[in-house]
């Protein structure tokens, strides 16, 4: 579907480049150059993850500034990239899985709703949904293992090495000891079976699954109408240039234009999608990283357990620690991902003479 900011032929129509669909890319390049760039992506981001885990898991509020000066000053820069190498070993599978079923979904519900007769706002809007919903639940079938290894590498020993105070001690994280994240797999798998490494799955689709489909449907729908402000601006500018056209020119945006305009539609979808979400993304965290005791024995906390430990810490605000790293996460992860991403399919797109073939 091609995207355009004007919905009739007047001098107000913006030209921007037609959307790239799933059946004119070069799958090879798309998954090769996808791979590359999106570790670059996860290795830049990775540390503001590492301080929304642990000040979800902490059972008082720390700041992002006094969290970060103590690991630091205790760990270094290596305690920022705690579980990383798992984390990448993730990343690559599962942005695979990711990515293929985001494009085929939005190509073909893209389609499908166009066909019913509904407008191409509405179509943009539901098919990117539709994509984020579908896109989401691929990729946690490869990333809820990854991530409930890589978390507990994230806050493995930082009882010791950050905050001392005994306000700041994590309740129950494992008590195992992880040497690496294969080493992780292994005593995971040991201790608790495939169920261990799935602890929070259902959480996560809760947590995942909507906040893909409001940021991609809250994406399409900014993207939308700034590009409907940049035209009225751009008209107003030019107007006296637009009337001698006899109304049949339009506005052309520049490349640094386009990817400023992603960049804003991606930061405000992450925010409206970071607010929603959190909530089922602090329960989820500590699902996967923490756990209770039973008799004597570690056991696996559940669901309600854990809403009524957060609740009895801090109110329904502690459902909301860590809130700031996510957001900045989420709006710089989104902001490089959208532009990374557009980049990354137009550097994918088969030749002309491929697609005529």
């Amino acid at each position: 579907m091609s995207l355009s900011a004007a919905e009739d032929n007047s001098a107000s129509e913006i030209h921007i480049p037609a959307d790239i669909d799933w059946h004119m890319l070069d799958k090879s390049k798309f998954f090769f150059f996808g791979a590359a760039l999106f570790s670059g992506v996860s290795a830049a981001l990775y540390p503001i993850v590492v301080l929304k885990t642990r000040q979800q898991v902490f059972p008082t509020q720390i700041s992002s500034l006094k969290l970060s000066l103590s690991i630091m000053n205790h760990e270094g820069v290596r305690g920022f990239y705690r579980g990383f190498g798992t984390s990448l070993m993730g990343t690559i599978p599962a942005r695979a899985l990711y990515m293929t079923a985001l494009e085929i979904t939005k190509s073909s519900v893209g389609t499908a709703t166009v066909r019913l007769g509904c407008s191409d706002t509405t179509a943009t809007a539901i098919a990117n949904a539709a994509a984020g919903l579908s896109s989401a639940m691929a990729a946690q079938l490869v990333w809820t293992p990854i991530d409930v290894v890589s978390q507990r590498l994230m806050v493995q020993d930082c009882n010791a090495s950050s905050i001392k105070s005994s306000k700041n001690m994590i309740p129950s994280s494992s008590s195992c000891r992880y040497v690496n994240g294969i080493d992780g797999f292994r005593k995971i798998l040991n201790a608790d079976g495939p169920r261990g490494l799935y602890r929070g799955f259902g959480i996560s689709i809760l947590t995942y699954a909507p906040s893909n489909a409001v940021w991609w449907a809250s994406y399409s729908v900014a993207h939308r109408l700034v590009w409907g402000c940049v035209g009225c601006y751009a008209n107003k500018k030019d107007e006296k240039a637009v009337n001698g056209c006899g109304g049949g020119c339009g506005y052309t945006p520049s490349s640094k234009e386009m990817v400023a305009v992603q960049g804003v539609c991606a930061a405000m979808a992450s925010g409206v999608s970071a607010m929603i979400t959190m909530p089922l993304d602090t329960i989820k965290t500590r699902l996967q990283v923490l756990d209770g005791e039973e008799n004597g024995r570690a056991r696996p906390l559940t669901v309600m357990q854990t809403v009524k430990n957060l609740v009895k810490e801090g109110g329904f605000a502690a459902c909301y620690r860590g809130l700031g790293p996510r957001w900045v996460s989420m709006a710089l992860s989104a902001t490089t991902m959208i532009t990374t991403y557009e980049f990354l399919k137009r550097l994918s797109t088969k030749n002309r003479e491929s697609l005529t073939s």
